[in-house]
């Protein structure tokens, strides 16, 4: 369905576009955990689209205090609720009745969500984009009442949707297997990590370490608090050979829920001289976070993508990493893999990847190479494929 204009200005030329709604409510620039995964995936993917669509029209739902940081060309309308929408308890009802009222109200093609859902009641066509099943698959991983709304809205959203996009090969499998879903109506759209991820100068890394008061060699672990990420079992991993290895583990990451197990671990562990914890890290020092560690450490139990180790090796850090769900179909041969519930050998691999500098030289060197296999150019590309084939049906 192609929509034209003709008034004054274009008299006698008639021009042709789609209309493409997508719901941004989960962007968010605050310093917190949640300008993380499904954020930066949404950032990244309106920044590239504007880059490669100039023809057909845009409008982004958004939050409050979001559209500031946004720089979009004139083919892109922002509509920023009133409501913190970033919440579930007001993002929910904006999903379910004001979004259906909204796209009523608007000529478009489809509206897009980013995040498992779409309305139930959508007058438009939907595609949705599926991060991960974490809330059927784990246990713990989200609140009660959200982890009951997230599988009945996302059953009943990707079955009426006219196409689904999983952010990897793991994923997509599983939605075949856990929500009987045909593969032929899902497309894979990878992460990447952004530009700022590359290796940074001796001297500028050397004067980051100076700021932040650094030891000269650290491992480091950046992502959410929260139980899939594993990081009671890396404590007691490292307790059990941290004299063998010589330098600090560094934890950072803001705290999302469930988190009281990793610092009841730290406590009984008495690890107050080699383990600290930064606290949230704000997204423009993460390069430079990657880029001082000795190695990043990445323990996670379940992923839907795990863009933390592809941001890690694009910046030239050797990475230790587990080889459950998705991790292994993104570093690849680029990273050393351990059972996440594997104590022995997790710390066996701790003790390999901080003592041996020639492992580390070619882990750095295969993680670039890996790293660049990803790009968000490519993620939006294959968004507007489908985004033209859905609006045009």
């Amino acid at each position: 369905m192609l929509y034209s204009l003709d008034n004054r200005l274009f008299a006698g030329l008639e021009i042709e576009f789609m209309h493409f709604t997508i719901n941004g409510h989960l962007l968010s620039f605050d310093s917190s955990f949640r300008q993380a995964g499904v954020s930066n995936h949404t950032r990244f993917l309106i920044e590239n689209l504007a880059k490669l669509d100039h023809d057909n029209q845009y409008t982004l739902f958004v939050g409050p205090n979001v559209r500031q940081h946004l720089n979009l060309p004139a083919n892109w309308e922002i509509v920023e609720s009133r409501l913190p929408t970033i919440q579930p308890k007001y993002r929910i009802p904006w999903e379910q009745l004001i979004a259906p009222w909204l796209l009523a109200k608007r000529r478009v093609n489809l509206f897009h969500g980013l995040l498992n859902i779409s309305p139930l009641l959508s007058p438009v066509p939907t595609i949705v984009t599926i991060h991960d099943l974490a809330f059927m698959d784990v246990t713990g991983s989200h609140r009660k009442a959200n982890r009951r709304y997230l599988a009945a809205a996302t059953r009943q959203g990707v079955r009426q949707a006219a196409h689904l996009f999983a952010v990897s090969e793991y994923t997509k499998a599983a939605m075949v297997d856990r929500l009987g879903l045909d593969p032929a109506k899902i497309s894979i759209a990878y992460n990447a990590a952004g530009a700022q991820y590359h290796p940074r100068s001796t001297a500028e890394i050397h004067a980051w370490k100076q700021q932040k008061q650094l030891p000269e060699q650290f491992l480091l672990y950046l992502g959410t608090l929260e139980p899939r990420k594993n990081i009671p079992n890396l404590l007691r991993a490292y307790a059990k050979v941290k004299h063998e290895i010589g330098m600090p583990l560094l934890i950072g990451g803001g705290k999302g829920w469930n988190f009281d197990e990793i610092f009841s671990t730290y406590e009984q562990l008495q690890l107050h001289d080699s383990v600290s914890f930064l606290g949230y890290v704000p997204g423009e020092e993460l390069p430079l976070w990657y880029n001082a560690a000795t190695a990043f450490i990445y323990p996670s139990r379940y992923e839907g993508f795990g863009i933390p180790p592809l941001e890690a090796m694009a910046s030239g850090t050797p990475v230790l990493t587990t080889n459950a769900t998705s991790i292994p179909e993104v570093v690849g041969d680029a990273a050393i893999q351990v059972d996440p519930d594997n104590l022995e050998q997790m710390a066996q691999e701790l003790v390999r990847i901080a003592n041996d500098a020639s492992l580390r030289d070619d882990l750095r060197e295969r993680g670039l190479l890996r790293a660049q296999a990803f790009s968000w150019e490519n993620l939006a590309k294959a968004t507007l494929e489908v985004y033209r084939k859905v609006g045009g049906e």
